[in-house]
């Protein structure tokens, strides 16, 4: 031991009588650091020399990322009657929340961390053999432990990133797994605009198979009536009503449709349960019947010959399903142009590149934190053995160690 840290160590307890007792605490640890820093700094080099020389022998790891764009959610149906509410910036900010909409950015996310995706990039990479393992469950969490798809909060942009020892593989793993969610949203309806035009399309094929089938029993009126045509009056009120009835089957088409993908406080819902209700108060004024009522348009039957009332029928269905069908199929190519505008699937706004800069290793950052660490057990450890001696030059203390000793032996 240095004489002078000795003899610093053996000062009487009444010279400190007029020091602070927090300084005197700080000075007993710099008197141990003073004594054992060949040990403090021999411990904290070797293990930094030590960190050094396996961070080099550690494999380098490249992060490739591809940046993609997923489609707004907007149409033309929340655009327009956004439009007709004043253009105010407070109603089009909060549009997507009030609307009853969701950013299709959260699903894309979701979706490509499903299984279907993570398999079809696995089985194409063959990543079974080179992440060693053997059941396609393993295959699939170290992947995902290697990627990581993150939407950016501020700018909505999805980033597809993958670490790999190779740059060139995680290049193409990022690019892949672009191209495997390709493949699985492009039989998916995930944007508002591609769920009506899906909607639309179940709907009117529905409305032309009935169609035909009204025609088709038409065709056998006539020839069983023989009549080929009705007085200009039957015939004007019978498309009147059924026309109007087609309007009302098609807007509530309509409101099935907005219910699968907005609220029942969406603005749109609100405005179109306006408009059906119209539309079937208009038609109770016309035919003095409720449009639910499935009973012939009112048309006084004494002014009808008997051999008419089929062929009415016949044509009233024919009207109808007419109506219908000319109204879906503008809904469902106005859908169809949403969806082209919007894109079927996400744009790739950067393709992931081959990284010419390890993202791993950081040697530099590992021999740092080694040293601080390795500094601080070994000032830790000096404490600890400074204490250790202070009680075996007590005799009090040096007993009870002696018993605890003893107690542990037996």
């Amino acid at each position: 031991m240095n004489p002078i840290i000795a003899a610093a160590k053996e000062v009487p307890e009444t010279a400190m009588q007029g020091t602070p007792e927090r300084e005197v605490h700080l000075l007993d640890l710099l008197l141990v650091f003073a004594e054992r820093w060949k040990f403090i700094l021999s411990l904290s080099l070797g293990a930094s020399i030590f960190m050094a020389v396996l961070s080099f022998l550690l494999p380098n790891q490249y992060k490739a990322e591809a940046v993609v764009l997923p489609p707004s959610q907007s149409s033309s149906m929340s655009s327009a009657l956004l439009s007709q509410m004043g253009g105010a910036s407070a109603l089009t900010s909060l549009a997507g929340g009030s609307l009853g909409m969701k950013n299709p950015g959260d699903m894309y996310v979701a979706l490509f961390r499903t299984e279907s995706v993570e398999d079809a990039l696995i089985k194409r990479f063959g990543l079974m053999e080179r992440y060693h393992t053997k059941k396609m469950s393993d295959t699939r969490k170290t992947f995902e432990g290697a990627s990581d798809v993150v939407l950016g909060s501020k700018d909505g942009l999805i980033r597809v990133s993958i670490i790999d020892r190779d740059p060139k593989m995680a290049a193409d793993l990022a690019n892949g797994y672009i191209d495997e969610f390709r493949n699985l949203s492009a039989h998916l309806a995930i944007t508002e605009a591609s769920q009506r035009r899906a909607f639309f399309e179940k709907e009117l094929q529905e409305v032309n198979a009935n169609l035909v089938l009204a025609e088709e029993a038409m065709k056998s009126t006539e020839q069983s009536t023989g009549l080929l045509h009705v007085d200009s009056q039957a015939r004007a009120l019978i498309e009147s009503a059924a026309s109007l009835r087609g309007q009302i089957g098609a807007k509530e088409v309509e409101l099935r449709a907005l219910h699968s993908y907005a609220t029942e406080d969406n603005p749109q819902v609100v405005m179109a349960k306006q408009q059906l209700e119209g539309l079937k108060a208009l038609f109770a004024q016309l035919t003095g019947k409720s449009a639910d009522s499935s009973s012939d348009i009112l048309v006084p039957k004494g002014n009808i010959p008997n051999a008419q009332i089929a062929y009415l029928r016949s044509y009233r269905n024919i009207q109808y399903y007419q109506t219908v069908k000319e109204i879906l199929a503008k809904q469902f190519e106005m859908a169809k142009l949403d969806e082209a505008r919007e894109g079927a699937t996400i744009q790739v706004a950067q393709t992931a590149s081959p990284p010419d800069t390890r993202t791993s290793p950081k040697r530099k950052i590992l021999t740092l934190i080694v040293f601080v660490l390795s500094f601080i057990a070994a000032c830790g450890w000096c404490i600890f053995r400074d204490a250790i001696e202070r009680l075996k030059n007590n005799p009090a203390e040096h007993e009870r160690i002696e018993a605890l000793r003893a107690a542990f032996r037996n």
